[in-house]
């Protein structure tokens, strides 16, 4: 890398709801490898906004990722499916302007943190645009998942889906019902020590997804709260996983796949 060359950023708007602009924070890095990262927010679907992974843009940025962190509509004044829509939506963008930042679209991969991690799988179970890998951080997976329910569920997800908390629901978001050998490629990291998120949701998708026969791998630190990698330390571990991981899935991902 060239002497002062640095990650820069700029904010752009991806997608638009009402009179309501979605904004995103573009991360172009100094030497672009041709690979893409969608940075998607925690905060309990009730907050957090799309400057929260900015760490990570240019952490994955100095990599040669270019990376497009969004925002979406948070609850309870918007309830799902608000949220994945808009998650969608900044996908969608980052994929039509793939070709201008120099971006192959078959290798546009996927990371989120908590509530962003159950959108990042959302949106792989879903398959709207095309997803080369995924990376959840401490995601809910399973909303009638034992972690859940002592947290108040189904009960307590009116915030999100509205009075209708029925088990068909919650089981129609959890994305542990939705592995598939078809899948993309995924990391799950989380702490065993996470009082917000039950650190068996990540095992749970893990072992789901291995067993329909799709490529995942799981990364559990002993002790770890949840949102742990908002210390420096951690971040810059947990940096290194993603790129470890990106560098294997995505930069090996052939056009046209």
């Amino acid at each position: 890398m060239a002497d002062g060359a640095r990650v820069t950023t700029e904010t752009i708007t991806v997608g638009r709801v009402g009179d309501r602009e979605l904004l995103a924070d573009l991360y172009r890095p100094p030497e672009p490898n041709g690979c893409g990262v969608l940075l998607v927010h925690g905060g309990s679907f009730v907050q957090g906004d799309r400057s929260q992974l900015r760490g990570y843009g240019i952490l994955l940025g100095r990599a040669g990722y270019t990376c497009l962190a969004c925002e979406y509509r948070l609850a309870p004044a918007w309830k799902w499916p608000a949220q994945i829509d808009d998650v969608n939506t900044a996908l969608a963008a980052f994929h039509e302007r793939a070709p201008e930042l120099g971006v192959d679209p078959a290798r546009i991969a996927l990371s989120g943190n908590s509530a962003g991690g159950q959108l990042v799988l959302m949106a792989a179970a879903q398959g709207a645009h095309p997803i080369a890998c995924v990376v959840a951080f401490y995601p809910p997976t399973d909303f009638l998942g034992a972690g859940a329910r002592a947290l108040g569920a189904p009960a307590a997800m009116q915030y999100l889906v509205g009075d209708d908390v029925s088990e068909a629901r919650l089981s129609a978001i959890s994305p542990v019902n939705f592995a598939s050998a078809a899948f993309p490629p995924t990391m799950l990291v989380t702490g065993n020590d996470d009082a917000i998120v039950d650190w068996h949701d990540s095992l749970a998708m893990y072992q789901r997804l291995i067993d329909a026969g799709a490529r995942a791998e799981l990364h559990v630190f002993e002790g770890a709260p949840h949102a742990f990698d908002a210390e420096a330390a951690y971040g810059r571990q947990c940096a290194a996983l993603i790129t470890l991981f990106l560098d294997r899935t995505v930069r090996e991902v052939s056009s046209g796949v």
